[in-house]
């Protein structure tokens, strides 16, 4: 072979080389959610439960606040942030869902959380966990824990880990029916997927709230930033890249009916097409936030130039009264449905076609996923899965849910300390 052939050959192969998909180097997580969204069987609207999903939302951003406070300081918070009241569940609706929790095919909380199985401790125990980017601390419930919230639940035993360590504080959070989450920190092994991590802050609750009652969640995993952690320490997937147990400091969650996934250590190409669109974080108070928002309403942009907050820990998209107000005033037929929780209704024939933007492309949200089932059987009007609510956060704030995250593949990168976004493949 003359030499030049050679070098010619040599210049393909690397070419190759260069062209060939570099392997994925993360870990998947199976995640399920139990059912699409807060619409019961008749497809009708769930009013009760997306009350109580509010409820539950209002307390545990109050929560983050307090930590952001406890952690930071004041002037942390973004403009116009503050710590409401706690939020309560009203009697009558605390009432009628404590009545269906009798009912053995009642789904309760399906509608709110993507679960997947974790383990803690050496030997390792099992629990089914809810992956939360709202929030930031570990907890499960305890061995300690006697009551009958606890009984059907797995239970973590620091007395058979080999590897637990009792740390000084306590973990608590309230909740709307006037209990609470709460319990002792220890430090201890935890896997997901294979990716371990020693050392890590959790609470063994002893106290857990009867809203978990049918719940099948054992617990919950932040992954949000230390800066809104109640214990004050690294969550697990910060952990995890500090002791490089994972190949990099980013992860990527497809949320869908099937086949959903939260990916360790990157992004899975598999499950998108295009590149991501990434955004950097407009805010270190401690949450996924992106800025520069905008909402389309059949072409028109009746909100703009507002901060988003991604949290899959909730269905709806939440934002100000005001804002809420001025995209429904592009719906044609829409009215405010609940004042008290800030829903509205629209026609059910008429389903708008609601967009998203960052600076970038426009991200269509599904009829599917904007309506959330007829505010009554046969009236015709459905709900939209974007309500008004005032969490504290700040006045040009919104909270998206799952109602958007199930229509994109999201990447959250703590390297770049930024938030994208991929079309679905």
């Amino acid at each position: 072979m003359s030499n030049k052939l050679a070098l010619l050959v040599s210049v393909a192969l690397s070419l190759l080389v260069i062209a060939a998909p570099l392997p994925e180097s993360g870990v998947a997580v199976p995640i399920r959610k139990r059912a699409c969204r807060l619409t019961d069987a008749n497809g009708v609207f769930d009013h009760d439960k997306a009350v109580r999903a509010t409820v539950l939302l209002k307390n545990k951003h109050r929560q983050n606040l307090i930590n952001l406070r406890n952690n930071r300081g004041l002037d942390a918070f973004s403009k116009g942030a503050r710590i409401l009241p706690i939020a309560r569940l009203p009697r009558l609706v605390n009432t009628r869902l404590q009545r269906r929790q009798s009912e053995p095919l009642t789904d309760q909380n399906g509608d709110t959380e993507w679960t997947g199985t974790i383990s803690i401790g050496t030997p390792g125990t099992e629990f089914l966990i809810d992956f939360d980017t709202g929030s930031s601390d570990l907890w499960v419930p305890s061995a300690a824990c006697s009551s009958s919230i606890c009984e059907p639940k797995h239970k973590y035993d620091p007395t058979a880990s080999s590897t637990s360590q009792l740390q000084n504080g306590t973990f608590t959070i309230q909740y709307g029916d006037k209990s609470t989450v709460s319990g002792p920190v220890y430090t201890d092994a935890v896997n997901v997927a294979g990716v371990q991590v020693t050392g890590q802050y959790l609470s063994p609750v002893t106290n857990l709230s009867s809203t978990f009652g049918t719940d099948p969640i054992d617990g919950l995993l932040g992954l949000a930033f230390p800066a809104i952690s109640n214990m004050k320490q690294s969550p697990f997937f910060n952990t995890a890249i500090a002791q490089g147990s994972v190949s990099k400091p980013s992860f990527g969650f497809k949320l869908a009916k099937n086949d959903s996934e939260l990916y360790l250590g990157g992004a899975k190409c598999k499950l998108y097409t295009g590149a991501i669109e990434s955004h950097s974080l407009s805010s270190t108070t401690g949450y996924w936030q992106i800025g520069n928002a905008s909402i389309s309403v059949g072409g028109q942009t009746p909100v703009f130039q507002f901060e988003t907050i991604i949290d899959f820990g909730t269905t709806v998209i939440y934002g100000p009264a005001d804002g809420v107000q001025q995209l429904y005033g592009s719906v044609p037929g829409a009215t405010l449905f609940d004042s008290s929780n800030g829903f509205y209704s629209f026609p059910c024939d008429s389903v708008p076609s609601v967009s998203f933007n960052w600076g970038g492309q426009d991200w269509p949200i599904t009829s599917d996923n904007f309506n959330m089932g007829e505010t009554t059987k046969g009236f015709g009007q459905w709900v939209g899965a974007i309500a008004a609510q005032n969490f504290g956060l700040g006045s040009k704030v919104w909270v998206f849910g799952d109602s958007f995250i199930k229509n994109v593949y999201s990447g959250f990168d703590f390297g770049s300390n930024s938030v994208g976004f991929a079309t679905l493949a």
